[in-house]
């Protein structure tokens, strides 16, 4: 069986071939990612309440892009929080707690970390440049550099990744509070949350950075895996 995975995307105005348009875009490396594992990719756009799509996958992963709204854990935008979009907000938190109900596996990746935290009561870094400790922690705005991660023992990460490895960085702002979910990786030179997750259901993992990028197949199968079961 192939189990249908949802991936969310979000919407920009966007250049392809001749035209500019506003559009509905996601990285296709999702999509080949999780076809490779065995899934099916179904991309779910912002469009309001998409609860629905639910009844029709078997697993979803919340995907990178643009800034969370601050207000979602009451905080107003800084100055380096120029581009978020609260309609994706919506769609998307929306998406992650009927997930959660269902016990419907459900991974996160950099946005989609970001979000999953806010959903279970977290906050988030608005500037990491501006954040104490945090300085400096890595590339952003189109730059992407590596640094290494170190992972609890016991965490559903470690026994898919090992307890030690390289990731790429292409966030500026970062996790400050996951709220209730365990924090299962950190960055080795700062100790920023590079990964969350919840123990207590089938299959559910938050990364910061972006495995599709890395070629972290591992996460995209054990996504399916759990799907498939």
């Amino acid at each position: 069986m192939r189990p249908v995975i949802g991936i969310t995307c979000f919407m920009r105005d966007t250049q392809y071939g001749n035209w500019q348009r506003h559009a509905a875009i996601l990285p296709s490396a999702y999509v080949s990612m999780i076809d490779e594992a065995g899934g099916i990719p179904l991309i779910i756009p912002p469009a309001g309440d998409m609860t629905n799509l639910l009844k029709s996958i078997d697993g979803l992963i919340i995907s990178g892009g643009p800034d969370v709204s601050p207000t979602l854990y009451g905080q107003t935008p800084g100055p380096m929080t120029k581009e978020f979009y609260p309609d994706q907000d919506e769609t998307e938190i929306g998406l992650i707690s009927s997930a959660l109900e269902m016990d419907m596996p459900l991974l996160g990746v950099c946005r989609g970390m970001q979000i999953l935290s806010i959903a279970h009561g977290g906050s988030l870094h608005q500037h990491l440049d501006d954040t104490p400790g945090h300085e400096g922690h890595g590339g952003y705005d189109g730059e992407s550099t590596d640094h290494g991660v170190i992972v609890e023992k016991d965490s559903i990460l470690a026994e898919l990744m090992g307890t030690s490895f390289f990731v790429n960085s292409t966030h500026h702002q970062g996790v400050a509070d996951p709220g209730s979910l365990n924090v299962s990786a950190i960055a080795e030179h700062d100790g920023l949350i590079e990964a969350v997750e919840r123990k207590d259901k089938k299959f559910c993992l938050g990364v910061q950075w972006h495995p599709e990028r890395k070629g972290h197949d591992l996460l995209f199968a054990a996504l399916v895996k759990a799907a498939r079961g």
